[in-house]
């Protein structure tokens, strides 16, 4: 009889993470400045739910991974703070670590 309540509680939390990642993922592509996700150097960092993922977003217990494609002009640090500040209330109190992978100009060359 234990089993389907901790069942229960293990289904709802791959819903609220996935729900969590998929606003996250939102938030993070509408900074100005943010050009993608990325899943990191080994392909890592995503979300990874029943019949998908969401790339980028790394929702874990106690942080929170985006790893993200900027676009040049803005410095990388600025970039990520305004990062972490569109997603702070979504974070749950966890820490949020932001990763640049890329830099692209506007016309989706690279720098650098």
């Amino acid at each position: 009889m234990n089993a389907v309540p901790e069942r229960a509680a293990s289904e709802t939390d791959v819903s609220e993470r996935e729900v969590s990642a998929r606003r996250i993922a939102d938030r993070v592509l509408s900074c100005p400045d943010v050009a993608g996700l990325s899943r990191g150097p080994f392909g890592v960092v995503a979300t990874y739910l029943p019949g998908g993922l969401v790339p980028g977003v790394a929702v874990r217990d106690d942080v929170i991974e985006v790893d993200i494609v900027a676009r040049y002009g803005r410095p990388l640090p600025e970039v990520a703070d305004l990062v972490r500040d569109a997603i702070g209330d979504l974070a749950g109190g966890r820490k949020v670590d932001v990763t640049i992978a890329d830099v692209v100009t506007d016309d989706g060359g690279k720098k650098g």
